[in-house]
């Protein structure tokens, strides 16, 4: 149970029907197609829906009681003793009811957000707090206006760390999130170039990200990359902590090795980790569950066994075994400049491989810095990388750019002419990496080859 509807009538007093003593809520839902018993179904209206017209089959399908907007009418279907709460808006209404909810229970809230990496180090922190704590994270991309709240709402009464990523696409989005969450810490993983094309520049990016810092407790605590110069100096009330590589750092990282599917580094308490992830960048990441882990008192060593158990979500550099053996690093869930970089400095501190192989896709949402951030991606191109293959509008501009001539380069304008043209590539000497934007879709060319393999 998250709560009783009496305990709803206290957030929204304003209702219609008859309240059962003790009617019990076990989840909370937007999609009247998710609705199970004992469901509050919230209608939510959007440009193309709206929620108001499914409230039969909501009712129908075991929900036990329904927000309503009261400006609409209500159908002459639902019961006159159906609990219906009457609000101004359903989506102001969800957010205010997560708010609700997570003074109730009240756990130590973690808040993360960032360019890139904030579902790994969330996944990271979880596996660390989770050795210690009953933990309830962010599932998916549930992490804008509407998947934060449901997100809360989604804990159990007994959960002792919520951990929220915070996602945004403009100014504003994450001081609505971090003031419903208000934080107990935040962790800025990195600024990149997500989202330049609404935010302008890296310091409109950097200033929408330090928006987390509005809704962070007075006595809380900001972990940031502090190798990122956007994130120095900050003047703020919180205590701040900064990880990174440079020596200036209040964590450093040291001796990094990147062998065997895993990379392992050194912190500055003088242990060292092992975390099933390839890449330094991933290294920070870790570095920020850890910082996490030592402020809840959870040791080095729990924080290590930890990492061994870690489950992460699909399509972020998560490798696979297809045809012949070959090894297909599939990072397909999105991109940015910075995080393809990243993935291709990756691919080339990995030993074992006579072939390299770049399959690149167009980088979304840059707008009028589409052009220069392209281009920018083949500066990191160089031997040992064998091969580089683009599809989409703008990732031309990446195969065009190279400037190595012994990496045979080819832009493609069919997923299915790119996938077959691989052929020669699929043996047990190769790697192959994907990356692209979410909207590219380049799963199904990964799912092609797999397909072979059957």
């Amino acid at each position: 149970m998250l709560f009783t509807t009496n305990w709803l009538s206290k957030v929204f007093p304003d209702f219609k029907g008859k309240l059962a003593p003790e009617a019990e809520i076990d989840e909370v839902t937007t999609d009247s197609r998710n609705v199970g018993g004992n469901s509050l179904f919230i209608p939510i209206v959007g440009d193309n829906f709206d929620g108001h017209d499914f409230a039969n089959q909501a009712i129908e399908a075991g929900a036990g009681a329904m927000l309503w907007d009261k400006n609409k009418e209500i159908p002459n279907e639902v019961p006159e003793d159906y609990p219906l709460f009457l609000v101004e808006d359903t989506l102001k209404a969800l957010q205010r009811l997560a708010a609700h909810y997570r003074n109730d229970i009240n756990p130590i809230v973690i808040g993360i957000t960032g360019s890139n990496g904030k579902t790994t180090t969330k996944d990271l922190t979880a596996a660390v707090t989770q050795t210690s704590y009953r933990t309830h994270y962010t599932n998916g991309n549930f992490n804008n206006h509407i998947g934060l709240p449901l997100t809360i709402l989604s804990m159990k009464r007994d959960t002792e760390v919520l951990i929220l990523e915070m996602g945004m696409s403009n100014f504003g989005e994450i001081e609505l999130l971090t003031k419903l969450a208000r934080p107990d810490y935040a962790i800025i993983t990195n600024i990149g170039e997500s989202h330049i094309e609404f935010l302008g520049s890296r310091e409109g990016i950097a200033k929408a990200k330090l928006e987390i810092v509005k809704g962070l407790k007075e006595n809380g605590v900001l972990i940031v990359d502090g190798d990122e110069p956007l994130l120095q100096n900050l003047q703020l009330s919180q205590r701040v902590i900064s990880n990174g590589f440079t020596a200036e750092n209040d964590n450093v990282l040291t001796n990094i090795s990147i062998v065997a599917g895993e990379t392992a580094f050194q912190l500055s308490d003088g242990f060292r980790y092992k975390i099933p992830l390839l890449g330094k960048h991933h290294a920070k990441n870790a570095s920020f569950a850890i910082t996490i882990g030592k402020l809840l008192n959870i040791d080095a060593e729990k924080c290590s066994q930890a990492f061994d158990t870690l489950s992460r979500t699909a399509m972020r550099f998560e490798l696979i075994k297809g045809k012949n053996g070959v090894t297909i690093i599939n990072d397909a869930y999105n991109a940015s400049p910075t995080s393809m970089k990243a993935a291709i400095e990756v691919v080339k501190q990995m030993d074992g491989f006579e072939q390299k192989v770049l399959i690149l896709g167009d980088i979304l949402e840059l707008g009028s810095h589409s052009e220069e951030l392209h281009r920018s991606i083949a500066y990191a191109i160089e031997s040992p990388i064998t091969a580089v293959y683009t599809y989409g509008e703008d990732a031309k501009l990446i195969s065009e750019e190279v400037k190595d001539n012994q990496i045979n380069c080819q832009h493609y304008l069919s997923k299915e002419e790119l996938a077959n043209a691989l052929e020669p590539y699929l043996s047990k000497d190769a790697l192959l990496l994907f990356k692209a934007s979410r909207g590219l879709k380049f799963e199904t060319m990964i799912a092609q080859i797999l397909e072979e393999t059957k």
